[in-house]
């Protein structure tokens, strides 16, 4: 069986029984189910929900994207081998911990298959929640060039790259485009204050001012949980993404909760301890490898750099092939570090697809 054979890299074709168009994202596609088969499960499977709560199956992809694009490799392979099921066992091992801890729920009801969540409807907090340990990447390319407020925080001069910062720094930015808002320009991923936030809390979908609060509660809760348990596995937590939602509960209860992806490759930089103490190098288990990949591989980087150029951009992912060394990589980091942090082994299927459709059919009857 070839690798491409082992690669989910479409996930929005699967004949989940549905009456909406599948929302397919850059890894994730969301089958919402039909009222009658939520209301089932719902009552089959005893989750925690008001009985007319929508569900929706979330199947992730092993597709990789940097820069805004979606990259393959050699061959036609859409996608890295074992990247989905990494990515799912990693925020797992992380909600599970959230939850022992008393931090907050997540939208997960269920898990049927290593690359499929059940989840329930949420009212998305329109806020990509960055909590950042380090200064690098972007903030570091910033303060590089004479930037010293972000957000709202002013930082002292004299930090050097990679340095450690005085505390955990919160640097939000908008999730999709908000009209409207009094100094938020109307873009996609825009920095914001705290303070665009409180007085505009209402257009953020927060439902109080004091949730405000919360949120950056349980994002410091969430990043400092996190971060120990990496430092027993001698890596440093350098930065990530959270989101937020609201759901309701059996009850009738609205709670906050946590959303999407936590703490993985994708959605955070992760550095190898050791050697970053002993030889002041970065060595990284997350996603910044492959992008550090692809600026030295292409001959202008400035392309993937450059939000101007996105058409160049563009078609760089779509006529180029990738070296499978590359893929391999990819793989080798992301199924490392998952095994790292949950103590498994992962499973790498010799076809995916086949397995979700046949769980979803047997199980949960949600293929006709």
């Amino acid at each position: 069986m070839s690798i491409a054979d082992k690669v989910l890299a479409v996930n929005n074709d699967l004949p989940i029984r549905t009456d909406k168009p599948v929302h397919s994202g850059k890894v994730r596609s969301v089958y919402w189910l039909t009222a009658t088969d939520s209301q089932r499960l719902i009552r089959e499977r005893g989750y925690d929900v008001p009985s007319d709560t929508p569900l929706a199956i979330m199947v992730i992809s092993d597709r990789i994207s940097a820069f805004d694009c979606i990259w393959k490799g050699e061959g036609g392979i859409g996608g890295v081998p074992g990247k989905g099921a990494a990515l799912n066992a990693i925020s797992n091992h992380w909600f599970k911990l959230f939850r022992e801890n008393g931090l907050a729920d997540s939208h997960i009801l269920e898990i049927p298959h290593p690359f499929v969540w059940i989840v329930q409807k949420a009212k998305p907090v329109k806020i990509e929640a960055i909590a950042r340990q380090y200064i690098t990447g972007s903030m570091w390319r910033a303060y590089a060039k004479g930037e010293r407020e972000f957000c709202g925080i002013r930082l002292p001069e004299g930090l050097a790259k990679d340095q450690k910062l005085d505390g955990l720094l919160i640097t939000p930015s908008t999730k999709g485009i908000l009209e409207g808002i009094p100094g938020v320009p109307a873009q996609d991923d825009v920095n914001i204050s705290r303070q665009n936030i409180e007085d505009n809390f209402a257009a953020f979908n927060f439902v109080s001012v004091e949730d405000i609060d919360l949120y950056e509660k349980l994002l410091k809760d969430g990043f400092n949980v996190i971060s120990e348990e990496l430092a027993k596995l001698d890596q440093m937590f350098v930065d990530t993404k959270f989101e937020f939602g609201y759901v309701t509960d059996k009850n009738g209860n609205e709670k906050l909760i946590y959303m999407d992806e936590v703490g993985t490759p994708d959605s955070s930089r992760i550095w190898d301890s050791v050697v970053f103490r002993e030889q002041g190098k970065i060595v990284e288990n997350s996603k910044e490898g492959f992008r550090q990949f692809l600026l030295n591989h292409f001959p202008d980087p400035d392309i993937l750099l450059n939000k101007d150029r996105m058409d160049e951009r563009e078609a760089l992912a779509r006529d180029n092939e990738l070296p499978l060394s590359a893929i391999q990589m990819v793989t080798d980091t992301y199924v490392g570090i998952a095994e790292k942090i949950t103590g498994e082994k992962i499973h790498l299927s010799d076809n995916p697809k086949a397995e979700i459709v046949q769980i979803l059919k047997d199980e949960f009857k949600l293929v006709d």
